[in-house]
């Protein structure tokens, strides 16, 4: 017998809400809290599951410091044509462009960011398939 399983990204940080507000509008996805006030789902219509749940003694992130590693990040894939548009969407929902020391002369197909709660991420160009 196989039982059916299903997976969840879960970010920790101090303020679920607001956290789950940022992913809800980046993803356009909506807000969901069950029973635990502390645990919040953000859910898509395109397959994104992503939850954050309250940590009382939450320390951000210190990427992308020399000695840190990154450990974990999400990376949201974007078409060529729309990546310029994901950036400004990302900033102005509250993201923070990272300094990773990589040149920022002409296009870039991965660009790091950190959320409200000081997670990485990325917005990355995804293959297309040519016609």
């Amino acid at each position: 017998m196989t039982v059916e399983k299903t997976s969840v990204l879960v970010l920790d940080c101090a303020e679920p809400m607001e956290l789950a507000e940022f992913y809800a509008g980046l993803f356009a996805a909506e807000t969901r809290i069950g029973t635990d006030p502390d645990f919040v789902e953000v859910v898509g219509n395109d397959g994104v599951r992503l939850a954050i749940r309250r940590d009382h003694g939450y320390a951000p992130p210190s990427w992308p410091r020399p000695e840190d590693s990154q450990q974990a990040h999400l990376r949201i894939l974007v078409s060529r044509a729309d990546i310029d548009e994901a950036e400004r969407e990302a900033i102005s929902l509250g993201a923070r462009p990272v300094d990773t020391g990589e040149s920022n002369s002409g296009p870039r197909d991965v660009r790091t960011y950190a959320d409200p709660a000081g997670h990485s991420f990325t917005l990355a160009v995804y293959p297309l398939q040519e016609d």
